[in-house]
C-alpha cells in the first residue's frame, strides 16, 4: 500500500490510520451518511408526530457516533442539539458509572455490605452493593408505572410517600428473597446506591461528585441531576443531558473506560457492568441485566433480545422510549430519545436499521 515511501513516513501513514478520535469541546463530524438503508431508518425512527393523542413512535433525539466521530444527528419535537432531555432510567446506568470512579479510586468493593455505607439497611446486613447493582436487593419492590399506580412502589417513592427521602422509604420495604438470589428491577435499589455512594466518597464531596469524577473529564458540560429533599441524587430517574453528552458516557463504556489517555473507569468495573447477572431467569423479551446496564447476551433459557444486534451491545434504557446503544466491535454508540407512551417502539427494530444503515457486516 506504500510501497516506495521511505521507512518514517510509511510509519506515520499507519499511525494516522489508526489513531483513535476523541471528542473536544465539540465532537468532530465524520462523513455523511446518506441512501435507501438511512431513509428506512428514518421512516420508523421519525413517523409524523401525534402530538394531540401521543401515540406511536416519537423520537425526540436521534443521535448517531462512529469511531469516535459524529456521523448522524436528528431532532423532533421541542427538543434541539442544546436540549438537557430527561433520561428517566438512563439515570441508573450514569450512577453506575459515577460509582465506577469511585470504585477506581479504592473506596469500596463490589462485596460489601451496603449497610456499611447507608445505615438504614440494617435490617439486611446480607445485601452487599454488587446485590444493588444486579437489581437483586431481595426487596419486595413493585416496580409498576402510571399503568398500575396504586400498587407501584417506584410512583409512591417519586410522587407520594417516599418522595422527601426515597433511600429510606425503599429500605423500609421487607425481603421477598435473599438478597443476591433473584433479579427483580427496581428503582429502589438504584436509589439506595445514590444514598451509599454519599458515605462512599464524603458528605463534603457527595454534591459535586458525579461533575467532578466523570461529566467534567468527559467535557459534559450542562448535566442536570435533581436530588430529594435529603441532597440525595435521584439515581433511578432524575438525570438530564442533551444527546451529545450522553454520547460522551456510551464512547467510555465503549472503549473500557478509557477516556483519551486516561483509565477513568478500571476495566474490572467495566466488565462487570457488561456480565449478566449469574441469577437472572430468562425472559425472551428482556434485555438481560449486567451491573446496572443492559445486555444482548444469549442466557440459558433464551436467545439474544436484539437478535439483529451483534452479542457484544449493551444498553442504557429508559421509561418512554430512552436508549443509548453501545456496539464496541462496530464502534457504535447511538443516542435515542423519545417520548413513546404505547411501547409499540422496538428496540431491536431500531439496531437493525441503524446498523444497515451505519456499520459493516454484523457479526453474530
Amino acid at each position: 500500500m506504500f510501497k516506495g515511501l521511505p521507512l518514517i513516513f510509511t510509519l506515520l501513514l499507519c499511525l494516522t490510520a489508526h489513531a483513535e478520535t476523541w471528542p473536544a469541546e465539540q465532537w468532530s463530524t465524520g462523513p455523511n451518511v446518506s441512501g435507501p438503508a438511512l431513509q428506512a431508518l428514518e421512516t420508523y425512527a421519525f413517523p409524523p408526530r401525534d402530538d394531540t393523542t401521543r401515540k406511536g413512535i416519537r423520537t425526540d433525539a436521534l443521535l448517531v457516533i462512529r469511531d469516535g466521530q459524529l456521523i448522524y444527528e436528528r431532532y423532533a419535537g421541542p427538543t434541539t442539539a442544546d436540549t438537557a432531555h430527561l433520561t428517566w432510567s438512563i439515570s441508573k446506568s450514569l450512577m453506575a458509572t459515577v460509582l465506577g470512579v469511585a470504585y477506581g479510586e479504592g473506596l469500596f468493593k463490589l462485596e460489601d455490605p451496603a449497610v456499611r455505607f447507608y445505615p438504614p439497611l440494617a435490617k439486611h446486613p446480607a445485601m452487599t452493593l454488587a446485590d444493588l447493582l444486579h437489581w437483586a436487593s431481595g426487596l419486595d419492590w413493585q416496580e409498576d408505572y402510571e399503568y398500575a399506580p396504586l400498587k407501584s412502589s417506584v410512583v409512591a417513592m417519586l410522587y407520594t410517600l417516599g418522595h422527601h427521602d426515597m433511600a429510606a422509604f425503599t429500605a423500609d420495604h421487607a425481603e421477598y428473597a435473599k438478597p443476591g438470589q433473584a433479579f427483580r428491577y427496581s428503582s429502589g435499589d438504584s436509589n439506595l446506591l445514590a444514598a451509599a455512594l454519599k458515605t462512599i466518597v464524603g458528605p463534603a464531596r457527595y454534591p459535586d461528585y458525579p461533575w467532578t469524577a466523570l461529566f467534567e473529564p468527559l467535557g459534559i458540560r450542562h448535566a442536570v441531576w435533581e436530588t430529594d429533599a435529603t441532597g440525595t441524587f435521584v439515581a433511578s430517574s432524575y438525570a438530564y443531558l442533551t444527546a451529545r453528552d450522553l454520547a460522551r458516557v456510551g464512547l467510555l463504556m465503549a472503549r473500557d473506560g478509557r477516556w483519551g489517555d486516561r483509565q477513568l473507569l478500571p476495566k474490572d468495573w467495566v466488565a462487570f457492568n457488561r456480565e449478566p447477572f449469574a441469577r437472572y431467569q430468562a425472559n425472551q423479551d428482556d434485555a438481560v441485566p449486567g451491573g446496572h446496564w443492559w445486555l444482548n447476551r444469549a442466557v440459558e433459557g433464551a436467545a439474544r433480545p436484539w437478535p439483529d444486534a451483534p452479542a457484544d451491545t449493551f444498553a442504557a434504557l429508559g421509561h418512554w422510549g430512552q436508549a443509548m446503544y453501545v456496539i464496541p466491535g462496530e464502534q457504535l454508540v447511538i443516542v435515542r430519545y423519545g417520548d413513546d407512551r404505547d411501547e409499540i417502539y422496538q428496540h431491536n427494530e431500531l439496531l437493525k436499521l441503524a446498523l444497515k444503515a451505519f456499520a459493516g457486516k454484523v457479526q453474530p
